[in-house]
Order: C-alpha cells, then structure tokens, then sequence
C-alpha cells in the first residue's frame, strides 16, 4: 500500500526539527496576512528559515495563501508569491483563484494545493481545479468516509484530507468580538490568537463550548470537538489518500508533537502489518484521549455520520 503523506502544522520555526525528527513529512505554515487559521505565525524571515530547516530533513514546506483577498490585497500576491519561489516552497495553498492567477505570471511551476475549506465536495469539483492547475485538492471536513473514498476512485489529483484537530465551524470578515464588546461599552483591541486560547461561546442548550477567536482576517468560530480517526485510518490508507493532516490550530507544542507521534505509529503500523494495526487500534485511542485538554473531546468529525437527503 501506499504510505500517505502526514502533514503537521508547527507553531513555530523551532518546532519543525522536533516534529521532523518524530515523523512528520510536511508542514503547513504562513502568515495571518495571506493564510487563515495557521497553528503559528511565520514571517518572510521565518518562512525562510523554515524551508531551510525542513529541507535539511527531507520534509516539504507548504504555504497558506487560503485567504480571502478584497481589492486592496491583489497587489500584493506576485510579489509574494515570488518571494516563495525564490524561498524554496514545495508549495501554495489557495481558495482565491487571484492566487492562482498571480501564480501564472510570477510562478508558473509552482505546486498549487486548492482548498476553499468547504466547497471541495465531489470528485468533478477537484479535477476542474486540477485542470486549472492545481496538483492537490484539500476535501471539505464534512465528508463522510465513503464520499472520501469514492472522490479518491475518481481524482485526477492528490486528495488531502484532515483526521485530527479542531474544525472552523464559521468564519465572518467582521470584526464580531471587537463589535461586540464596544457594543457593551468596553474597549477591546484585537489580540493575537495566543492570547485568545480561553475564549470560548458556550451553548447551554447542547452543552458545547465554541473556541473563539479574532485577527486579521475576523472571526472564527471553531468545533467544540477535535476529531480523531487513528483508530479508522486503514480505509482511506487502501483507498491511496494522499495526505494525511494534523490540524494544530489553538493548540500547544508539545501537545502536537505527541499527536504526530501518534500517527506516525499508527501509520506506519497499518502499512507493515493490517491486521496488527486492527489489533492495536483501541490502544491508539486511549493514547489520543490522553493527549487531549480536558475541554476538548474526541469525536470521529463527519466520517461516519450518514448524509441526509
């Protein structure tokens, strides 16, 4: 079988020798400017670096450029993008064709990953991109595993998909919190995200609690659950998925490396030996559970709910 990619989202440039080091093979990375919801924040010095770092051991770097561009940001993109070139990025990742057109002109060879968050639904879908240039699709979290397997029967391109860590349940390009709280008659500058790890909108009604947070790009409201399949990778490991992602988002360092670790074994597991792999499986979810915050569960996300018509 072929052994999937597993890609991780490092918090910062320091951590991607530790998660190289305990299996990761690429790392998805960016700046608040041009890519949403990134585990860190990378300038063009630390994009740089980062590269380098991760080329050192083999690893490939991936770029969030998934943002969505209003007029004043399109000036921007080939300059850039052109940065990345000269950077060394294995890499882009958009949802705005604008990208995809800077990408022409500045860098036609450049490996494009199209991933609009939710919209990448159906095998058809996936390949129009592909024909557009793309080399992967990042598929919607909403997916159940058949729909999964079934798009990566049908895809003329890499079909990436995310098996653990939390999801972005909503986004507005408003600034909801800094309105909020001047609604309220208090003053609140937008923090970084990492000042902003405890804020959450509580549902009493389900008893949920919503990570919340704010930036550049407005807000976002996240899953109350993190999903996490190590115990059902075996399906979409036979099917040929590509890419196999950690979302780290809103999470501690240590507390991604030990995920990766985790998939790492379980990967490589289910590849050397199935059945062992069927065996052990339980185990590795004990170990998830573990690893989790108390105000964090586990779930299995969409994979296995049934679509409604």
């Amino acid at each position: 079988m072929k052994k999937p990619e597993l890609l991780v989202t490092p918090v910062s440039v320091s951590h991607i020798e530790t998660l190289a080091l305990a299996g990761a093979d690429a790392f998805m990375i960016g700046e608040q400017r041009y890519g949403l919801r990134l585990a860190g924040e990378y300038s063009r010095e630390d994009v740089a670096e980062a590269i380098k770092v991760a080329h050192k051991h083999g690893k490939k770097v991936y770029v969030a450029m998934n943002a969505l561009f209003h007029n004043e940001k399109i000036s921007e993109l080939e300059d850039y993008i052109a940065f990345l070139q000269e950077a060394g990025a294995d890499a882009i990742v958009f949802g705005d064709p604008a990208v995809l057109m800077a990408a022409r002109e500045v860098a036609p060879d450049m490996s494009l990953h199209w991933n609009t968050e939710t919209t990448a639904t159906n095998w058809y879908t996936c390949n129009y991109w592909g024909r557009k240039g793309a080399k992967r699709a990042v598929l919607a979290r909403e997916l159940s595993m058949d729909t999964i397997v079934e798009m990566k029967e049908n895809a003329e391109v890499e079909i990436e998909v995310q098996v653990h860590g939390m999801t972005c349940m909503f986004q507005s390009k408003r600034s909801l919190l800094g309105n909020y709280f001047e609604y309220r008659g208090k003053a609140m500058e937008i923090e970084n995200r990492k000042e902003q790890r405890n804020m959450f909108l509580h549902d009493e009604e389900r008893h949920n609690k919503y990570p919340i947070y704010e930036d550049e790009n407005g807000t976002h409201i996240m899953s109350p659950n993190d999903m996490c399949i190590v115990d059902e990778l075996g399906e979409m490991i036979e099917a040929g998925i590509d890419s196999f992602k950690i979302d780290g988002v809103l999470k501690s360092s240590d507390y991604i490396l030990g995920v990766t670790k985790l998939y790492r074994k379980a990967i490589d597991l289910c590849i050397e030996d199935e059945v062992q792999y069927d065996e052990q499986k339980d185990g590795f979810l004990e170990e998830a559970k573990r690893l989790q915050p108390e105000n964090r569960p586990l779930d299995t996300g969409f994979f296995f709910k049934e679509t409604v018509y």
